[in-house]
């Protein structure tokens, strides 16, 4: 799959266009749905599949005070829609004056830059443009004036319930990782960049990957046993998320630092993607750093004979 950041990264062709168009945060059964729908009119109509998507969460920008923790990493969204097997991902940069334009003008905007739409596939529930200034009825308006198929697809639901984006989020910091993988249609993961530490369990035996996941939605706080795949490669590895109360330090942030099983090499600047085999513990505050090097000891024994 080819991302784009401009229509015009695809080439000089007249080739028709099918269009999903959404935030995708997790890329969801529901966000599947219209991708999918997307992918098979393309086929049917020889078109080629593209899915719209942005950089960063609209909240952001238009409103920071609510602007939900991801599900996904940017990479980690990019990766899965990939999997879904559409032609193009065409990845908007949302900044304030994308923001400021009406659902009008951006829909304008896509059928000038884009040759020949076809159809343009989103959620039932989707709004779009300043103010949400559009949803699928104008859109359909729109449809009927530029000449293209708009699908409104309704809500995919689980165990009576709609999957949406909010649901698995608080899945997630509920630990119901269960439920949470249930609804992405694919293990619940955590995808972030190795940053350098404190080096703290370096010096306590047991070195980790510090992992920068700033803006995700986390699991509880506690120790985990993990897979997690850092270049290529999976790992056997054991979690912990929280932020450290043994050490006591005057501003605690959470930390989320990856142990590998039996390896040992620099991983600063690359990407490790964590996924959860089971929990192991609540963090909690040891009364020495020989206390806590003795129950690292313990959770890595715990992860081995998990592992078998």
């Amino acid at each position: 799959m080819k991302t784009i950041n401009a229509p015009t990264e695809l080439g000089a062709t007249s080739q028709k266009v099918c269009l999903a168009i959404g935030v995708f945060d997790g890329v969801h059964l529901g966000h599947q749905q219209v991708i999918r729908q997307t992918v098979s009119d393309a086929q049917r109509h020889g078109a080629l599949s593209v899915v719209i998507t942005f950089d960063r969460h609209p909240n952001s920008v238009v409103a920071p005070e609510r602007t939900p923790p991801l599900i996904y990493s940017l990479p980690q969204k990019l990766r899965v829609i990939t999997s879904l097997e559409a032609e193009a991902t065409h990845l908007i940069r949302f900044d304030r004056a994308f923001s400021e334009q009406s659902g009008e003008t951006f829909v304008r905007g896509l059928a000038r830059d884009f040759s020949q739409i076809h159809s343009i596939c989103v959620g039932s529930s989707f709004t779009f443009g300043h103010k949400r200034s559009g949803n699928v009825a104008s859109l359909k308006t729109l449809g009927q004036e530029l000449n293209f198929v708009v699908h409104g697809l309704a809500a995919v639901s689980l165990d009576g319930k709609t999957v949406s984006s909010t649901r698995i989020r608080e899945a997630i910091q509920n630990g119901n990782l269960d439920a949470a993988s249930q609804m992405l249609g694919r293990a619940y993961s955590v995808a972030g960049t190795v940053l350098h530490g404190d080096e703290l369990g370096r010096r306590l035996g047991f070195p980790t990957a510090n992992l920068d996941v700033t803006g995700l939605a986390l699991p509880p706080d506690g120790v985990y046993a993990i897979h997690a795949r850092a270049s290529d490669c999976m790992h056997r590895a054991v979690l912990n998320i929280g932020l450290r109360p043994t050490l006591q330090s005057p501003e605690p942030r959470r930390r989320f630092e990856v142990h590998l099983l039996d390896f040992n090499a620099d991983l600063y600047g690359h990407e490790i993607e964590v996924t959860f085999v089971e929990k192991l513990r609540d963090e909690r505050k040891f009364p020495s750093l020989d206390a806590l090097k003795e129950q690292m000891t313990r959770d890595v024994a715990a992860a081995r004979a998990l592992f078998g």
